[in-house]
């Protein structure tokens, strides 16, 4: 069942949150002005040439990937539930030079909408922290494949469900595959760009706001692997790649994490490497 009601919980929450994740960030205008992405080679390689596609971006954030894509040819939608994310991806756009359009929804809002209009995309694009947010993966699942066109394809690039099982200290706390069966998290979005050195500020981190309390609670939902598949599948969607990688693109959700090259995170040193990314691919027959 969508739920609506801890959807705009978490907004508030998020609301709060992008105010102090992107005052670490910098310049962002002027490094995309100067030709910088936010993409990493994983969901480059998954989405492969984008010149001339009409892409979504669902759950979008601040823009900064939305951007990017559109920096490489796409013609691109971003959607986000937060309006502070998208004022700020609206002035990046137009401080960048970049053209996009960016609309502020909850994400089965737009994808109701999006399913009762004439409007289709040939990608679907959602990345980083995205499933964790869905009360309803069935009905997310038949919304991606209702606005895609035939032939079009959903890409994700997310952090693997069974890296959620751990706290911040690597110690097993939660059940794996809980589903919709919300956790409330009092303490709200954190601060994880602050948390996660220069990984998530690719031009360095700045000192930004400092010791960040968010006042807002948040729901989160904690899909399986099989969970999220199952839900493309019986959504009428084919599977095309499915890939694990044994570390993160820029987030550093756990302590310690050992660095690795071009802001990575992985276990570590002593640890097992465990699946702590995943990447889908699925295509509307």
């Amino acid at each position: 069942m969508v739920r609506p009601d801890l959807h705009e919980a978490n907004r508030r929450s998020w609301d709060a949150a992008t105010v102090a994740h992107n005052s670490h960030k910098g310049d962002q205008a002027a490094f995309f002005r100067g030709g910088g992405s936010t993409l990493f080679p994983e969901e480059l390689e998954l989405l492969g040439d984008v010149r001339g596609t009409s892409l979504v971006h669902l759950q979008c954030n601040s823009g900064q990937d939305t951007l990017s894509l559109a920096r490489l040819g796409a013609e691109v939608t971003g959607v986000d539930i937060s309006g502070e994310a998208i004022d700020f991806a609206r002035a990046l756009s137009e401080g960048a030079g970049i053209p996009a359009t960016f609309e502020r929804a909850d994400v089965y809002a737009w994808l109701d909408a999006t399913a009762a209009s004439e409007r289709r995309y040939d990608l679907a694009f959602c990345s980083y922290g995205s499933f964790c947010w869905l009360s309803d993966l069935a009905a997310w699942a038949r919304g991606i494949a209702a606005a895609l066109r035939p032939g079009g394809r959903f890409v994700c690039m997310d952090f693997h469900p069974y890296a959620m099982v751990f706290d911040e200290t690597w110690k097993l706390r939660f059940d794996y595959g809980q589903g919709a069966e919300p956790t409330l998290w009092k303490d709200g979005v954190n601060d994880y760009v602050a948390a996660s050195a220069d990984g998530l500020a690719p031009t360095g981190l700045q000192a930004g706001v400092s010791d960040f309390e968010n006042p807002h609670p948040v729901y989160e939902f904690q899909w399986s692997v099989a969970q999220l598949v199952s839900a493309l599948l019986e959504a009428g969607l084919v599977l095309r790649a499915f890939r694990e990688y044994p570390y993160t693109n820029g987030w550093r959700g756990f302590e310690p994490m050992r660095a690795l090259p071009e802001r990575r995170w992985a276990t570590p040193e002593g640890m097992p490497e465990l699946p702590l990314m995943l990447g889908i691919v699925a295509e509307r027959p």
